[in-house]
């Protein structure tokens, strides 16, 4: 009976292996035909040479890198705060969370630019300028919707971390020893959390690198609509490109990995 289900178990994983590989594979096989009747890498080299390409996916990088320290810093001590002290309020929390998956992109970013697109007021009296007024602001705005849409993800990985240890113990073991709660969370919470949070950190990284909606409406020069208008008018070159920002995300979250990586063994307690 184990041996079936461990044929069943391979089955299903190689026919979801095909279907995440054969369409980036059609994909690559399509960018590769630009020239007609031969097999060459003119659409990758017609990409890399128009300069939009470097300066959007650097700009979008570095916002996805802002947004992933936004989440961090947000997420992991709410998590931590409910699994410790508050686990009847997960519930709630996690409705919270999950509100990004159901109210789309579009309903996000019009309240976004009918909320900060005008001077903020109260009864009547002006606080603050409008925020989408200086490039500076907008990108803050920018940062604060994409941790938003990323809650789904961040708040899942860092949650399922939390509850795969043993976190009462670990802090009052730790306080004992006269630790304080930052301590507590920087030097035993989040180095058992390095796994989860780099999954949570690779959702949001691809989420930032190819979301349209947000960045169109906000006219910031992400990947996402440059490729978009690839699409349009640069079909092969589109395809190039999918396949390039595929692999620089990966590359990427391989870095974060190896920089992340420790080399004591973090404590943990199984429940």
């Amino acid at each position: 009976m184990s041996q079936r289900a461990g044929w069943f178990a391979w089955l299903i994983f190689m026919i979801g292996a095909l279907y995440f590989v054969l369409p980036l594979f059609g994909t690559f096989v399509f960018s590769l035909q630009k020239v007609r009747g031969s097999i060459g890498f003119s659409a990758y080299t017609a990409a890399f040479a128009n300069p939009d390409f470097l300066r959007t996916f650097l700009f979008s990088s570095l916002i996805a890198v802002l947004t992933i320290v936004a989440s961090l810093a947000l997420i992991v001590p709410t998590a931590f705060w409910v699994n410790l002290r508050m686990p009847r309020w997960r519930g709630v929390v996690e409705f919270i969370t999950l509100l990004p998956f159901v109210i789309p992109a579009i309903v996000l970013v019009f309240g976004v630019i009918r909320t900060y697109g005008k001077p903020l007021t109260l009864f009547g009296i002006p606080l603050l300028p409008p925020l989408l007024n200086t490039e500076l602001s907008t990108n803050i705005v920018l940062v604060a919707a994409y941790t938003v849409l990323s809650l789904p993800y961040m708040y899942r990985a860092t949650d399922n971390g939390l509850r795969a240890m043993d976190v009462r113990t670990l802090a009052e073991a730790a306080q004992s020893l006269g630790a304080s709660w930052v301590t507590v969370l920087m030097r035993v919470i989040l180095p058992n959390l390095r796994t989860a949070l780099l999954s949570g950190a690779l959702l949001t990284f691809a989420i930032v690198i190819g979301e349209y909606t947000i960045a169109a409406f906000l006219a910031r020069p992400m990947f996402g609509p440059y490729l978009q208008l690839q699409v349009r008018n640069r079909a092969y070159e589109a395809a190039a490109l999918t396949i390039v920002a595929f692999a620089l995300t990966w590359l990427a979250m391989g870095i974060i990995d190896l920089i992340t990586r420790q080399r004591s063994t973090p404590l943990t307690g199984g429940r």
